[in-house]
């Protein structure tokens, strides 16, 4: 399997994404909420970010996460081989990031692996431009929606703004993640 980080360039595709608009260091820090220090670490390769930096980072450029890790270039092939399916694994949370649609498709499908026992809330800003859905593979996965609990099991579907995932269970967690902009 390919790494997202490795083989795609995420700290290049940030600094891209950045001076693209126009923004300094600065700037990308005060929208997202990530400092400064933190920003230019991940930019020079020092950092390697979390699920929620990437979430921040995300949002305040407009892009989905998906976009953020994925190549600016279609892959091209109607067929994709599981070894070189990108993924992304979070540093703290060993949450797991896997993109199964390619950047030229018109949906963005990511699988999700949630460890046990594992938290990973997401800022409000990477999803408030997206519409997502999730849908639940095997074993169950709490979901936390504002001041809502949803306890979703096998089959079960969820379309949600901004999520927060728990797997409180021994267990690790499958599920699917799917969303267009």
């Amino acid at each position: 399997m390919s790494t997202i980080i490795d083989d795609l360039g995420l700290p290049g595709r940030i600094r891209a994404e950045r001076t693209g608009r126009g923004w300094s260091l600065a700037r990308l820090a005060e929208e997202s909420g990530v400092s400064k220090a933190m920003i230019s670490k991940i930019e020079r390769g020092q950092s390697s970010p979390t699920a929620v930096v990437i979430g921040k980072l995300s949002g305040a450029l407009e892009l989905s996460m998906t976009a953020l890790l994925s190549p600016s270039e279609p892959l091209g092939a109607v067929v994709r081989r599981a070894a070189d399916t990108p993924d992304w694994t979070d540093p703290d949370t060993g949450y797991l990031r896997r993109q199964i649609s390619t950047p030229a498709f018109p949906v963005d499908i990511t699988e999700v692996l949630l460890p046990a026992r594992a938290r990973v809330p997401m800022p409000a800003g990477a999803y408030a431009f997206i519409d997502q859905l999730i849908w639940v593979l095997e074993g169950t996965l709490t979901l936390v929606e504002g001041d809502d609990t949803h306890l979703l099991s096998p089959g079960d579907t969820f379309e949600l703004g901004t999520p927060r995932l728990a797997n409180s269970s021994t267990a690790p967690r499958n599920s699917a993640v799917t969303w267009s902009s």
